[in-house]
C-alpha cells in the first residue's frame, strides 16, 4: 500500500513521531556503517600526530564524509572542502532557506532524496531571516591504553545499542546527524531558516586552526541567529541536555632538570636533589596537594546566579550519579570490596567540582623509564605534560602566562625549571536563554524522550563557542551532545549511545522548526 501523502507544514508544525521513525531508519540502514568506518581510520588531531598531512588520515575522513554528504542530495545544498595553506581542512555546506514544500506523491522520507528543486512547488516566505550553524569535527583523540580485550580504538563494534571506539561520540558522527535533521525537515515540508555547516579537523587540538577559516568564511556564515554544536555531553540518556557553560583549558609541559646525564643514585642521593622532589616542591605553589584546590585566586571566578540555580536543579536530577559513574579502583581490604574516593559526594558540589572549579591534571611524563628498566639512577630531570581546567569566565591566555611566571621563578637549588606553554583556550557561558528557544527545547524534548530538558555545565572545552559568542553576540547556543555517562570520550572503551543519538537528531530537527521568523 502506498504511503499517505505529505503535505506541507508550517514552522514548528513537525509530526515528532514521523521524524523520529525517520531519522532512526537513516541511522540504522546507513549512519551507523558509515560512523563504523569513520572509526576504523586513525585520524588522530594534528597535535597528536604531527605528520598528519603525510599520512592522509584526516583528510580520508574528510572526503568520505563530504561524499557522504553530496550523495543524500539535500534539496538546495552547496559542499565545499576548504583547504588554507598549512592547516587542516574544514567542511563547509549551505542549504537555503525553505517555505516548505508540498510532497504529492511522495512517502515520507523520500523527499531529502529529491534533488531537483524544479519539482519544489514554492510557498510565501515565512522562515527566520536568520542562520543556523551546524559545527562538529572530524579529528580524534590518541588511542590511549586499557580498551577491553575485545574491543580496541580502530576497531568498531556494535554492541548493545552502543557503537565502540575512538571518535564516534567524540565528534564523528555529528555532520551525519545535522544532515539527517535537515532531511527530517525536508521530507515533511517544514519551513526551515537558512543552514550552514562547518566541520573542521584541529578540534582535539584546540581548534587553533579554526579562526582562519572563521575569518575566510565570515560573510558567507551570515546572520547566525542559533548555534548547534553537537560535540557535548548529556548529563543522562532519558532527556535532552543543554550545556550552559564550557571549562576553558590552559597546558603545557613543566620540566625539572638538575643533571646533564643519570648518575648512580648511591653515590650521588643526598648531595644532587631529585628532580622529582624539586617537581613537587614547583607544584605546590599552584596546588594544594592535600585538597587539590588551585591557589592563584585569578585562576577562581564567581558562579553566576543563574549557572548556581541551574547547577542546583540538575544536581537533584541526577544525585550520586555525578560520581558513581566513573569507573573507580576497588580493591580488597580485609576480605572486603574497598573503593577509590571522590572529592566529594554533595551532588551539588560534584557538579561545581567539574563545571566551575579550576583543577590540575598531570596527563603525561617524561625522563621517567618504565619499571622494567628503572635502575639504581639518580634522573638527570624529570618532565610533567600539565592540563589546567579553568573556569568559564577565566581568561586562559592571561593564566598561561600567570603560570609560567609561578612555576619557572626562584627554582629549589637553582635548578633549571622551564615551563613551555601548550596554548589555551577561554571557557564559555551561554548568553541569555531566549524564550522562543527555551519552548523549543522543552518541546523537543519532552516529545523525543519524554521529560524536560536539562541545563548542564561542561568540564570539557570547545574553543569554537567562545569564538562564535563573540562574533554572533545575540546568537542562541544548542550545544548539546552524545556524551553521556561511562561514554568515556579521549579514554578506553569509547562509544556512541546510538538510541540517544538518534532521539538528538530529531530533537534538533524540531528545535529548528521552531526558529521564530
Amino acid at each position: 500500500m502506498n504511503a499517505p501523502l505529505h503535505k506541507e507544514m508550517p514552522a514548528g508544525s513537525l509530526d515528532a513521531a514521523q521524524v523520529l521513525a525517520q531519522v532512526s531508519a537513516q541511522w540504522d540502514g546507513d549512519i551507523v556503517r558509515q560512523i563504523s568506518d569513520y572509526i576504523a581510520i586513525p585520524a588522530k588531531s594534528p597535535g597528536f600526530d604531527k605528520d598528519w598531512a603525510a599520512h592522509g588520515y584526516i583528510d580520508t575522513v574528510m572526503r568520505n564524509a563530504a561524499a557522504w554528504v553530496e550523495a543524500q542530495k539535500v534539496r538546495g545544498l552547496k559542499l565545499e572542502v576548504i583547504r588554507l595553506d598549512g592547516r587542516t581542512p574544514v567542511l563547509f555546506f549551505e542549504v537555503p532557506a525553505s517555505s516548505g514544500a508540498s510532497q504529492e506523491n511522495q512517502a515520507p522520507g523520500q523527499a531529502q532524496q529529491q534533488g531537483d528543486a524544479t519539482k519544489t512547488e514554492a510557498k510565501t516566505t515565512t522562515t527566520s531571516q536568520q542562520t543556523v550553524l551546524m559545527y562538529g569535527h572530524l579529528d580524534k583523540q590518541p588511542e590511549f591504553t586499557g580498551w577491553r580485550n575485545d574491543l580496541g580504538p580502530w576497531t568498531p563494534k556494535y554492541e548493545d545499542g552502543k557503537l565502540y571506539g575512538r571518535g564516534g561520540a567524540d565528534d564523528g558522527y555529528a555532520v551525519y546527524a545535522s544532515i539527517a535533521a535537515i532531511q527530517a525537515l525536508q521530507a515533511q515540508g517544514v519551513a526551515h531558516p537558512r543552514i550552514v555547516g562547518l566541520i573542521e579537523t584541529c578540534e582535539e587540538s584546540g581548534s587553533y586552526d579554526l579562526l582562519p577559516y572563521v575569518d575566510a568564511l565570515k560573510t558567507r556564515l551570515g546572520d547566525v541567529g542559533l548555534v548547534i554544536c553537537l560535540d557535548s555531553g548529556a548529563g543522562n540518556y532519558e532527556q535532552l541536555w543543554l550545556t550552559t557553560s564550557l571549562r576553558g583549558m590552559a597546558g603545557g609541559t613543566l620540566k625539572v632538570q638538575v643533571l646533564t646525564e643519570g648518575v648512580h643514585s648511591g653515590d650521588a642521593s643526598g648531595l644532587v636533589p631529585s628532580s622529582f622532589r624539586i617537581m613537587r616542591q614547583v607544584l605546590d605553589r599552584l596546588e594544594d596537594s592535600a585538597t587539590g584546590r588551585l591557589l592563584p585566586a585569578s585562576f577562581h571566578c564567581e558562579v553566576p546566579p543563574e549557572r548556581l540555580k541551574q547547577a542546583q536543579a540538575t544536581a537533584a536530577i541526577l544525585g550520586d550519579e555525578l560520581y558513581k559513574r566513573f569507573p573507580w579502583a576497588h580493591y580488597d581490604c580485609g576480605g572486603a570490596t574497598a573503593f577509590a574516593l571522590p572529592t566529594t559526594t554533595d551532588p551539588l558540589q560534584a557538579l561545581l567540582n567539574r563545571t566551575w572549579v579550576p583543577t590540575l591534571s598531570v596527563t603525561g611524563a617524561e625522563g621517567l623509564p618504565d619499571l622494567g628498566n628503572a635502575g639504581n639512577v639518580l634522573r638527570p630531570y624529570t618532565a610533567f605534560k600539565l592540563s589546567l581546567r579553568l573556569p568559564p569566565l577565566v581568561d586562559a591566555a592571561k593564566a598561561v602566562q600567570e603560570l609560567k611566571q609561578l612555576l619557572e621563578d626562584n627554582a629549589p637549588y637553582q635548578a633549571r625549571v622551564t615551563f613551555e606553554g601548550g596554548g589555551g583556550a577561554t571557557g564559555w557561558n551561554a548568553p541569555e536563554t531566549a524564550p522562543w528557544f527555551e519552548r523549543a527545547l522543552n518541546d523537543a524534548s519532552t516529545a523525543h524522550f519524554g521529560a524536560g530538558v536539562g541545563y548542564i555545565g561542561q568540564g570539557g572545552t570547545i574553543p569554537l563557542m567562545n569564538m562564535l559568542s563573540q562574533g554572533f553576540p545575540k546568537a542562541q547556543m544548542m550545544v548539546c551532545g552524545v556524551l553521556g555517562p561511562k561514554s568515556n570520550a579521549h579514554g578506553p572503551n569509547e562509544f556512541l549511545h546510538v538510541s540517544y543519538a538518534k532521539r538528538l537528531t530529531a530533537a534538533v530537527a524540531q528545535v529548528i522548526a521552531q526558529m521564530p521568523a
